[in-house]
């Protein structure tokens, strides 16, 4: 027999820590359905939020998605219920991208949910911000590194950390993506409509100008310039990392599942990073130009298909950034 369904306040509470997650340009693509007979959230993609010329197969709106599903499993855990997700549950529907059904977890199940480590990362939902700072110049101890690639496994993904000519390879495409962004009207026009300023009636959504980070000086590490070839009045400008760590995101198939569990693999890593004090940032320029996304690859291995690219470091966590009211993205009923 099914457990009675829950209050709007806790429905409410979960869709809100979700809604922590990062998404590209922070445009935040979801959309939730609350069903109280089978105790069932509903995870959609807001396609009004799509961006076709930056992200023109959806691919990030999904894995930004998946990283709200993850959060979402981890709130879930913490009020002590047991999420049973299944990814695209309706062909028919392809903008129904998971439900998670909220059992209620009894004492066996809540040890196996907790097993997973989720339980673990729900301080973080919340503190886990971008960061596009400057950060030192310090590896990441090896412990840590191991139980990141662990986490991206969990969720289906394989966390590779770069090094030597594969570092600079990808190091140099993103630069390149970066620079032909930078020529592109349309991609232009998509940042511009995702980025205000400060001063401004401040937006629920999108990138504010205090979010920017400095502008760089110099350093090889990979920044996406969110002022585009506008100019922000006095902002600073910074030296980045002369060695960043970047890592690479891959799944072995291509499709709209695999979007999604490596937007859980990301929040996963980024979460448990949060918790180790390393702030991370995504550095998706290359991976939205489909003539560069295959040149990121391991030239040794080729094997699997780049999903994400991310940017870790000891540094700054980077400022809160807005989120939409849960009641514009939550309604109830079966």
């Amino acid at each position: 027999m099914l457990s009675p369904p829950l209050d709007e306040t806790t429905v409410g509470g979960l869709v809100f820590d979700a809604m922590a997650a990062p998404s590209m340009h922070n445009a935040q693509p979801w959309r939730f359905h609350y069903s109280p007979d089978s105790r069932t959230l509903a995870l959609f993609a807001d396609l009004d939020r799509a961006m076709p010329h930056s992200d023109p197969t959806t691919s990030g709106l999904h894995i930004g998605c998946g990283a709200a599903l993850l959060n979402l499993r981890v709130a879930a855990v913490h009020q002590a219920l047991r999420p049973v997700t299944v990814l695209l549950p309706d062909p028919r529907t392809p903008a129904l991208l998971a439900t998670v059904r909220l059992d209620s977890a009894a004492a066996g199940t809540a040890a196996v949910a907790s097993g997973e480590g989720l339980s673990t990362l729900y301080p973080a939902i919340h503190e886990r911000h971008t960061s596009r700072f400057p950060f030192m110049d310090r590896e990441l101890p090896g412990n840590v590194r191991r139980e990141l690639g662990e986490a991206a496994r969990q969720e289906g993904a394989e966390l590779t950390f770069l090094t030597g000519p594969h570092l600079r390879s990808v190091l140099d495409l993103i630069r390149d993506a970066e620079g032909y962004n930078r020529m592109d009207p349309h991609r232009e026009a998509e940042l511009s409509r995702w980025t205000w300023s400060a001063g401004a009636d401040a937006p629920t959504e999108g990138i504010p100008d205090y979010a920017f980070g400095p502008r760089k000086r110099g350093g090889t590490a990979p920044t996406r310039d969110f002022a585009g070839t506008g100019v922000v009045p006095g902002r600073p400008v910074a030296d980045f990392e002369k060695q960043p760590e970047l890592v690479l995101l891959s799944t072995p198939e291509d499709g709209p599942a695999d979007w999604l569990r490596v937007g859980q693999a990301m929040e996963r890593v980024l979460l448990l990073a949060t918790l180790h004090e390393v702030a991370g940032a995504p550095a998706t320029q290359a991976l939205e130009r489909p003539e560069l996304r295959w040149l990121l690859r391991d030239p040794v291995s080729g094997s699997g298909h780049v999903q994400m690219v991310l940017r870790l470091g000891y540094g700054p966590r980077g400022p809160r950034t807005p989120r939409r009211p849960v009641r514009d993205v939550l309604t109830f009923g079966d």
